[in-house]
């Protein structure tokens, strides 16, 4: 949106001559800055965990990586194909900010572990409800990973109390 290009003259103007930031939302975010823009991801640091800690003894197939949206489609695809793991998207509708509907799940599930794959966690109720349709569609253990957890109003709570097994932060 046009405000984006605001910020980024307001931040510009206030001084910032270099800016360092970590997996953003959109890629052409950068574009909207006059000033050189470093672009980190996230994703080498989950592979690192994911491969190190959890998965040794998982085999092909064991592990389905989980967009929340299609919108994240390209990057759990990569993060799937860097894993060696399958795919899948969940179909959802948000009808007003801080609140959606899962409609479908995209992909097999059943018998495996899911790893929801995120850019931000907000009040939680996506994932939350993300996690709820991958359970009801035979998933044997649900996971998550997001690069920025805002983690507003009960999140913290609603997140604890779901079927979300653990949760990985940047």
């Amino acid at each position: 949106p046009i405000t984006a290009k605001l910020v980024a003259n307001l931040i510009t103007k206030s001084g910032v001559d270099r800016i360092l930031a970590m997996d953003l939302h959109a890629a052409q975010v950068q574009g909207y800055f006059d000033i050189p823009v470093d672009h980190l991801y996230a994703i080498p640091v989950f592979l690192h965990y994911f491969k190190s800690n959890r998965f040794k003894k998982h085999t092909k197939g064991d592990i389905v990586i989980v967009s929340p949206d299609a919108g994240g489609a390209e990057r759990a695809r990569a993060f799937a194909k860097r894993l060696d793991a399958n795919l899948a998207i969940i179909d959802k509708r948000r009808s007003r900010p801080n609140e959606s509907a899962v409609m479908h799940v995209v992909g097999d599930v059943s018998g495996k572990t899911a790893i929801i794959l995120d850019d931000m966690i907000d009040t939680g109720g996506s994932l939350v409800k993300s996690a709820g349709a991958l359970k009801d569609n035979g998933a044997s253990k649900v996971m998550a990973a997001c690069s920025h957890g805002v983690l507003s109003r009960n999140a913290v709570e609603r997140i604890s109390n779901s079927c979300i097994e653990e949760m990985i932060i940047t």
